[in-house]
């Protein structure tokens, strides 16, 4: 098979999958106009209609079904031939597309970033940061970093950010005037900011003491669907908020808002590098794993495993949400 047609079969068994031309070219790494031109090419070549396409929708000719299933497996081997000669190189090259949550972004990546592209002068980076990771085979992604609670079960993850944990926090300014909370009972006497969902549900305030959690009904004039805005919020006064301590802890150490509620904090596992056990580890993603094995032990996060369940409800449905 000559490269072109290798172009050809791959890009139409990528939209076959993922039925949609911009997820297909995503995980590919090419453009989307290169994808359209390579399944027109092998469209005209073949003289058969492979793919119905409408402006919503792509779905499977018969014919089309007919040769995805005899080119899948052929092109799954391939791939997997080639990753295995990663070995061999001496400097892994190629595209490692991640996606990962805001506090991941500034804590872990900016700091070794620099160092990881010297390192690997061969490999592309690109790297999306979002609050709400979605799945990630389908988005064309080779790994993301998030919370563990909030990882699938049956993906391969590696810690690579120590325990995380939930805080009730408020400005000074807003407690010059009201009693601070002692329980999360108090919460119902105060304003609180209020985050909701990519799935359209409002985050609850879960909290833990002595082993046993509870939710805390809370009730607030802000309902806000972005972090930053929460975070804003809160500092000018405008109410209580519940943030991962990492969103908050430059504005913790500089005074700007207060911890409340911290011995009913609740903590979580923390974030976990993960990706697909049924797919092979390419050889960017092999470095990118080794380079986070020595980050975590220079930094003493020990390794493990992600519960299989939350134990807070509303983190179990950020993990089932979309973005």
């Amino acid at each position: 098979m000559r490269g072109t047609e290798f172009a050809e079969m791959s890009a139409f068994a990528a939209i076959a999958e993922q039925l949609s031309f911009a997820k297909a070219a995503n995980q590919l790494g090419i453009g989307r106009s290169t994808l359209s031109q390579n399944l027109r090419a092998l469209e005209e070549r073949l003289g058969v209609r492979l793919l119905n396409r409408t402006t919503r929708s792509v779905s499977l000719t018969q014919a089309g079904a007919r040769l995805l299933a005899r080119v899948q497996p052929s092109l799954v081997e391939l791939k997997a031939a080639a990753a295995e000669l990663a070995d061999y190189r001496p400097n892994p090259t190629g595209l490692l597309r991640l996606v990962v949550q805001p506090p991941v972004a500034t804590l872990l990546i900016e700091p070794m970033l620099a160092r990881f592209m010297r390192e690997y002068p061969g490999i592309q980076l690109d790297i999306a940061v979002v609050k709400m990771p979605a799945d990630i085979v389908g988005e064309g992604f080779d790994a993301g970093i998030r919370l563990g609670e909030q990882i699938d079960h049956d993906m391969i993850t590696m810690r690579v950010i120590g325990e995380a944990r939930f805080l009730v926090v408020a400005s000074p300014d807003y407690l010059k005037d009201r009693p601070r909370p002692r329980t999360p009972r108090d919460l119902r006497h105060h304003d609180c900011i209020r985050n909701r969902l990519p799935n359209g549900a409002i985050f609850g305030w879960d909290f833990e003491r002595n082993g046993r959690t509870r939710r805390a009904a809370v009730e607030g004039r802000l309902i806000v669907n972005d972090i930053e805005l929460s975070i804003r919020a809160v500092r000018d006064g405008l109410g209580l908020a519940y943030l991962l301590h990492d969103y908050i802890a430059a504005d913790l150490k500089a005074g700007r808002l207060v911890p409340l509620l911290e011995e009913w904090s609740p903590r979580l596992s923390g974030f976990f590098l993960y990706h697909p056990s049924r797919r092979q580890v390419s050889g960017p993603l092999q470095a990118f794993i080794a380079f986070l094995k020595a980050e975590a032990a220079r930094r003493g996060v020990s390794p493990a495993t992600p519960p299989s369940a939350g134990v807070y409800p509303s983190h179990r449905l950020v993990g089932r949400s979309r973005r």
